[in-house]
């Protein structure tokens, strides 16, 4: 919180976010003797926009899994081979990524988001974001969970305990769970 281009929370927040993590990584990686430092990027993640790619290539940070053109779907087969307890864990970005560009990122508003996911989490929904729009939550949920989320019952407890958080509306997507569904606001400039 303390680099206004990060809380900014313009298109390029991974940027600086990921500048300043590897700068502290390469920091550690000095003082611990490590030869490199490498992330999880991936050959999906080419897909859409990655403005953190750019600090991983200006650090020299290696991407193993995107150097060997592994999809998400090859690596949790590799992992489930490999009998790794996370190989099917829901992928889980940054809670920044919850807001549209140009929303401040708070303490608050991050506070929100994660008390949102835990919610979902808790009602055993596997794939899903909490989106902030001010006092909007607008929720994306897997489609095949979408039917269960519309129950009506389910769907008042999960509107009124999202209003206890602090939101107004609750709006479930009835376009379901899309990685990186804000990033289409950037594809209209």
């Amino acid at each position: 919180f303390e680099n206004p281009n990060y809380v900014a929370n313009n298109a390029d927040r991974c940027y600086h976010c990921k500048t300043e993590l590897f700068a502290e990584m390469e920091n550690l990686a000095t003082k611990l003797e490590f030869a490199a430092i490498a992330y999880g990027v991936n050959a999906d993640d080419m897909q859409d926009f990655r403005p953190g790619h750019r600090a991983a290539r200006e650090h020299q940070v290696l991407a193993p899994l995107l150097e060997a053109q592994l999809a998400k779907s090859e690596i949790r087969e590799l992992s489930r081979q490999e009998r790794l307890a996370t190989w099917d864990r829901p992928a889980s970005a940054c809670l920044s990524s919850r807001l549209p560009y140009g929303t401040p990122v708070t303490i608050q508003n991050l506070s929100q988001i994660e008390r949102g996911e835990a919610i979902l989490r808790e009602m055993d929904f596997r794939q899903f974001r909490v989106r902030h729009h001010g006092e909007i939550a607008r929720i994306e949920i897997a489609s095949e969970e979408l039917p269960r989320a519309l129950e009506i019952n389910l769907a008042e407890t999960l509107a009124e305990r999202f209003k206890q958080l602090g939101f107004t509306s609750v709006v479930l997507d009835p376009q379901g769970y899309r990685q990186g569904s804000l990033n289409a606001a950037l594809n209209r400039k």
